[in-house]
């Protein structure tokens, strides 16, 4: 199982990014997939999830209408689309997965995780 993120860089504050995360070595249609965050010094936060289906998401409250997740089967990859970016978002961030029944929803909780990605920093500036 491998999990790739890629699309981070440094954004002015109001800027946009989009990540994404590309897996390999496993059946994407077997898996549900978080994106987490962790900022320097802070505990690592659940930020939002897709279920295999893609019918079933969870969005964290502080990102919520700004951030939005979403997966294309085909390419075996979940992109989280951050708009409005706000200082307080600069974290690196990680996508990881989890075997999931087909369209159960999404679990935000990282215990369900078991693989992880190695990251991508995302730095907003003021």
């Amino acid at each position: 199982v491998q999990l790739v993120e890629s699309g981070g860089g440094l954004v002015q504050a109001g800027g946009s990014l989009r990540l994404s995360c590309a897996a390999s070595g496993f059946t994407f249609d077997d898996y549900a997939i978080g994106w987490f965050r962790q900022a320097p010094g802070k505990e690592r936060e659940a930020v939002s999830c897709i279920n295999n289906s893609g019918g079933s998401t969870y969005t964290v409250s502080s990102v919520k209408g700004r951030f939005t997740i979403s997966s294309d089967n085909a390419k075996n990859t979940v992109y989280l689309q951050m708009n409005s970016l706000k200082p307080e978002d600069t974290a690196v961030y990680y996508c990881a997965a989890y075997t999931a029944g087909w369209g159960l929803p999404c679990h935000h909780d990282e215990r369900w995780y078991d693989d992880w990605g190695q990251g991508t920093q995302v730095t907003v500036s003021s």
